[in-house]
């Protein structure tokens, strides 16, 4: 009998990796791992070439975001930085994206040899692990901790970079290593730290001392699942909730207890609530400047407890009167089961409903509007009442993640909300392809703005091609709308040309669509909107819909 071990070709290796971890699609731009790539269509994995690799990096990542497994992108050593720069919204969002890049070998470096560059430091700020490898033995323990590291704790992509600009020296080799894939790390989480119930039951006693508690849910929420135990406790409390934008969806806006997002893109009356409160909950969030206003919101005299599956965020940005390192899932079934009724103060959570109906109705007229070119709050409207059961809402950075986050409540418990963490403009319709190719039997709705989507127009044609049936609202107000107001009054009282710092040309992006081979169709008028998007949703094609809209309309002013 042989004691040789079998030889194994590292596309093989990567294979059997993209396999095992369920990954179904793979969004790349040439030329990089070809050799896997033939694996690749073997074995049924979809290979996603894009036009940009920032494109790719998006798609992956709401891949990601969309699935719970881990998103794939790739590219040769020439595009490794532009791959690089995509992944800022990846990390700022948790999102598990395995990057593969090719580098020059290390016999042909720090020798002017053409497209050389060190870019492993541009991974050091957008990623938790960034390796290089120089030899195919390496291969089996690196690409599992690849896999282990994006999927565990506070997820985030990972990078990993090969030798020769395709990679094809990895691919190529042979090795000797054993390979295995632990299944546990193809889906998130793969690991549920559970609390401290000593920890559980100082939260109870707090929330009950308390005269004016609120709840907070972030993303670290919703990656988890913890909408059913979250909704247990809330029912059960009787107490108002807020979400920051990326926490929305783990229930219905319209809920009676929910106030909707708060935070620097969140609603005045959400905001109103939490700085009124005199004991706030963050279950799954970090309290970066975004969520609270810039520190102010709870102001930092308010008792905060946070809820967190990484240790270091623990009073990072708040002295916490309480502190639970788990799962939030966990911790919230925890602190549901110690519960012993509703809280004593049940006009708290009158008041809170009783400030977002105020809200909405301060709204409602402007929702209602027939006038042209359309209000953006008319275009939410039309878009709440007509989106899916089981549908998932991909917003734009910027104005339009926050007429989708706050304007456009979602009112199913099926229905899903992304936006990009990083706030990088362009990123909401590239993410959406990776959406719906993480999710395809289910409705998605992108909601973007002109700006926005003129960054990667281009991938309507990848959509096109691959068959990726989404729905692109553009939000068309001519211009880049958040911006309008600050550069009219740093003109104020001044000469020049304002516009040539916020206004773009009229271009039609109907017939760019259309030429590209999509379902395209154009809105002036109020009342077309939903026939539009219904039409787009059953056209069985990439769909644009350009909606007309009001360039000074502002979300912040309610």
């Amino acid at each position: 009998m042989s004691n040789l071990k079998q030889l194994r070709k590292g596309h093989e290796i990567l294979r059997d990796a993209l396999t095992g971890h369920e990954v179904t699609h793979v969004f790349y731009m040439e030329a990089v791992l070809r050799y896997t790539m033939l694996e690749m269509e073997n074995i049924g994995i979809k290979r996603v070439l894009c036009h940009s690799e920032k494109g790719a990096a998006y798609m992956a990542d709401g891949y990601a975001r969309a699935s719970g497994r881990p998103g794939v992108c790739a590219a040769q050593s020439v595009g490794a930085a532009n791959l690089a720069s995509g992944l800022q919204d990846a990390y700022l969002s948790h999102s598990p994206v395995v990057a593969i890049t090719g580098c020059k070998p290390s016999s042909e470096k720090h020798r002017n040899t053409y497209q050389e560059l060190d870019h492993m430091p541009l991974y050091e700020p957008v990623t938790k692990y960034n390796v290089n490898i120089q030899s195919t033995d390496e291969l089996p323990q690196a690409i599992r901790q690849c896999f282990r590291e994006a999927m565990t704790g506070a997820p985030g992509p990972v990078h990993i970079e090969f030798p020769q600009h395709q990679g094809m020296h990895i691919e190529l080799g042979t090795t000797e290593q054993d390979f295995a894939v632990d299944k546990r790390f193809a889906h998130l989480p793969p690991f549920r730290p559970y609390p401290d119930p000593a920890d559980i039951a100082e939260v109870v006693k707090q929330i009950y001392a308390a005269k004016r508690p609120v709840f907070v849910f972030g993303l670290g929420a919703l990656i988890s699942g913890a909408g059913e135990a979250l909704k247990g406790i809330i029912e059960t409390l009787q107490i108002p909730f807020a979400t920051t934008i990326d926490g929305k969806g783990l229930m219905p806006d319209t809920h009676p207890l929910c106030l909707g997002p708060m935070g620097g893109y969140g609603r005045k009356c959400a905001n109103a609530i939490v700085k009124e409160a005199d004991l706030v909950i963050f279950i799954g969030s970090g309290l970066n400047d975004q969520v609270t206003n810039s520190w102010t919101l709870p102001a930092q005299s308010t008792a905060v407890i946070q809820i967190d599956i990484d240790p270091v965020e623990l009073g990072r940005n708040y002295f916490n009167s309480a502190s639970v390192m788990a799962d939030a899932k966990a911790a919230a079934e925890a602190i549901l089961a110690q519960l012993k009724g509703a809280h004593e103060n049940a006009e708290w959570g009158k008041q809170a409903t009783a400030a977002v109906a105020e809200w909405r109705a301060a709204q409602a007229e402007i929702r209602a509007s027939y006038v042209q070119p359309i209000r953006p709050e008319r275009l939410c409207d039309e878009i709440q009442k007509i989106l899916p059961e089981n549908a998932a809402l991909v917003a734009d950075t910027g104005f339009s993640a926050i007429w989708a986050g706050s304007f456009l409540e979602l009112t199913k418990p099926g229905q899903r909300f992304f936006r990009p963490g990083g706030g990088s403009l362009g990123w909401g319709f590239p993410a959406s392809l990776g959406v719906k190719c993480g999710m395809p039997d289910r409705p998605v709705v992108c909601f973007t703005g002109d700006g926005a989507f003129w960054y990667h127009i281009n991938e309507l044609e990848t959509a096109v091609r691959h068959g990726i049936n989404t729905v692109t609202v553009v939000n068309n107000n001519g211009g880049l709308g958040q911006c309008y107001r600050g550069i009219k009054n740093l003109y104020s009282g001044k000469s020049g040309r304002p516009e040539d710092l916020y206004e773009f040309s009229k271009v039609s992006f109907t017939e760019l669509a259309e030429k590209m081979g999509a379902f395209a169709v154009r809105v002036t008028s109020a009342d077309d909107i939903a026939p539009a998007i219904q039409q787009a949703l059953a056209s069985g094609k990439p769909a644009v819909v350009e909606v007309i809209t009001e360039l000074v309309a502002d979300p912040q002013e309610y």
